[in-house]
């Protein structure tokens, strides 16, 4: 959404110019992120200043990007109201003599990594950026991603970089403090009414989070992977733009890849989408083979897309036939997802623990006692979701994309928690919805599995390997600091070499992979 440069008790008088603001002397700098979607606005009462980056809102016109100056009570009361803001914003606030502030909102769509140094505050949602800043590795966040638990907080895989989360507010004055905000408050499922109209409710919140934002048809593209979430979406849409909205996918390959290109095609013959349907197939773009960044040692933040190639090609060939934004069907697991209350094998599956990992270095296991501390509290948004945002988010913002996730609106989630669990189980919301379009049972209840563990199974037996024995060979941070045991690696790899794949246990080594890949870029 932005980059910053922040000096505290230094100049307030700041000024909009070159579609960034400066202050007069130069030591403090906000770059927005140049998107249709987004505007800017600044407001100050002569002594405070308060910055604002925010997605743009339905039926307003653009805000002027120009500092307004108020007096004391209208400023007050524009910060308590910028802070109300609907959409994705981060608000910067400044004084002299003062520490600066930096808010997030709730609904976060990129992420902002933080990191300071002589007296300086840093941001950017390109963690590559702040390289400079990466002084090792915090083992506590590396032991989580290494059993694949991750956990939504402030730290980061690198001492020195640290995560803006949601509702979070970062003081620095010198040194950096970032507070949580108080727990979101949640709803739980009730009883329907007799004449409670479900599909019309979810009709309605859909509808509701597409007409939040001004979106442009003509630019705008739908994720279609077939499966129910962004199917459930991008129908929606097709019938409110007939003819308008080109859609896009990444083609999986193993067992299912067949009944994906078939259930796409019968969506989008069933329903007015746009002509352009935008493909790329992961046959042909395998991750971590010599053409994916990750594997040439780019400064790919470990928090990104794992299977990186694909997912980055699709980005350009959108932007190439002038795609801005694309809608993801993303959140929409944890809209319809069962508590452990509710199902003993969503209760097993959270039980489930990965620390005898081989690979597991001692360090990594010390660390695990402490895993859950330091997280952020509940948010509105499923914790699992917002880091799922931040996964997506910094390969369109690359190629000039704004993500969008309906999923993720208030409306669709209250609207999911108080859904009686027979709505929510085997995701019959998304089932039914679609159903009521007339399409296929190929398409309601698929047979084969879309996934992409074959292509994770390719990708590590053919390029992951060998990265991996390179790693061995070659040494990593990861090594260095005891998070990986390197015996217990190499005796998994003998045993990949010379037994079956086990998807369950094997699958795992990608992050490994992952995160030696970053650990070398960033600290090297």
């Amino acid at each position: 959404m932005l980059t910053l440069r922040l000096r505290p008790y230094a100049s307030t008088t700041w000024v909009y110019h070159d579609r960034r603001y400066i202050t007069a002397d130069q030591t403090s700098e906000i770059a927005p992120y140049g998107h249709p979607l987004l505007e800017q606005l600044a407001i100050t009462d002569t002594v405070r200043t308060a910055l604002i980056v925010r997605e743009r809102v339905a039926r307003r016109l653009p805000s002027d990007p120009h500092p307004h100056v108020v007096d004391a009570d209208r400023y007050t009361a524009a910060v308590h109201a910028a802070q109300r803001w609907p959409a994705d914003f981060i608000l910067i606030e400044t004084a002299p003599e003062r520490p600066v502030r930096v808010t997030a909102g709730a609904a976060r769509t990129t992420p902002l990594y933080l990191a300071h140094d002589e007296g300086t505050l840093h941001g950017s949602w390109e963690m590559g950026e702040l390289k400079r800043f990466a002084t090792g590795l915090n083992a506590r966040e590396a032991a989580r991603l290494l059993i694949y638990r991750p956990r939504y907080g402030t730290e980061t895989l690198f001492r020195g970089i640290h995560r803006l989360t949601e509702r979070a507010t970062a003081i620095f004055g010198g040194s950096l403090h970032i507070h949580y905000p108080e727990p979101a408050l949640h709803g739980s499922p009730r009883p329907l009414d007799d004449n409670a109209n479900v599909l019309a409710a979810f009709t309605e919140a859909i509808d509701n989070a597409l007409d939040l934002r001004p979106l442009n048809p003509t630019t705008t593209v739908f994720h279609l992977t077939g499966g129910f979430d962004s199917g459930t979406l991008a129908t929606r849409a097709a019938q409110r733009y007939p003819g308008q909205l080109d859609t896009a996918a990444v083609v999986v390959i193993g067992a299912g890849r067949e009944q994906q290109i078939r259930r796409r095609g019968e969506i989008r013959a069933s329903l007015p989408f746009g002509t352009g349907d935008h493909q790329v197939d992961c046959r042909d773009n395998p991750p971590l083979s010599r053409d994916c960044p990750r594997s040439r040692g780019e400064l790919i933040s470990p928090y990104e897309e794992p299977l990186h190639l694909p997912f980055t090609r699709l980005a350009t060939l959108l932007a190439d036939h002038g795609a801005r934004t694309v809608v993801t069907g993303l959140g929409g697991d944890e809209m319809v997802a069962l508590s452990p209350q509710e199902s003993a094998a969503t209760e097993s599956a959270n039980a489930h623990i990965t620390e005898k990992l081989p690979w597991l270095g001692p360090r990594a296991r010390q660390a695990l006692e402490y895993s859950e501390d330091a997280i952020s509290p509940p948010a509105l948004v499923n914790s699992i979701t917002l880091l799922s945002l931040e996964t997506t988010a910094p390969p369109l913002l690359r190629a000039g994309i704004w993500p969008l996730h309906p999923f993720t609106d208030p409306g669709m989630i209250r609207l999911g928690e108080e859904l009686p669990m027979y709505w929510r189980e085997f995701k019959n919301l998304q089932r039914r919805q679609l159903a009521s379009l007339g399409l296929s049972r190929d398409v309601i209840h698929p047979v084969e599995r879309e996934s992409f563990v074959w292509l994770v199974q390719h990708s590590l037996t053919t390029y992951g390997v060998p990265l991996l024995t390179a790693m061995l060979d070659g040494g990593s941070p990861l090594i260095e600091a005891a998070l990986v045991d390197p015996d217990g690696l190499r005796s998994t790899l003998d045993e990949l070499a010379g037994e079956p794949y086990d998807e369950e246990f094997h699958s795992k080594l990608l992050q490994v992979i992952d995160l030696h890949l970053a650990t070398v870029a960033f600290l090297s």
